[in-house]
């Protein structure tokens, strides 16, 4: 009984609900298009938050499993893309020294 009142989602309930707006908007959509070659999914967000609601009314521990499963499987979902820099140990030798420009400054 009080890991029931304990627990609580791993967002606010409201940021669920947000997330769903940011998705649907014009602008996040034409970006994700043109990354990605397909429209975004929303409805997890949705789900989220009415799973996130239905928590907060009744405690229930199908809905915190839901919740649960469902920020595991985002986290699987963006380690699954590597990383696009590799990080250096240390600056490089020559850190210290001015740019060369091709261009004098005008």
């Amino acid at each position: 009984m009080a890991d029931r009142e304990d627990w609580r989602p791993p967002r606010v309930c409201d940021d669920y609900w947000s997330e769903w707006k940011h998705c649907k908007s014009l602008r996040h959509r034409f970006h994700y298009y043109y990354t990605f070659g397909e429209m975004p999914s929303c409805q997890q967000w949705k789900t989220d938050y009415a799973t996130c609601r239905e928590w907060e009314k009744m405690h229930s521990p199908a809905a915190k499993e839901a919740l649960c499963s469902s920020e595991r499987s985002r986290l699987q979902e963006k380690k699954r893309y590597e990383t696009v820099w590799t990080l250096r140990k240390t600056p490089p030798n020559d850190w210290y020294l001015p740019l060369r420009s091709e261009k004098p400054n005008q």
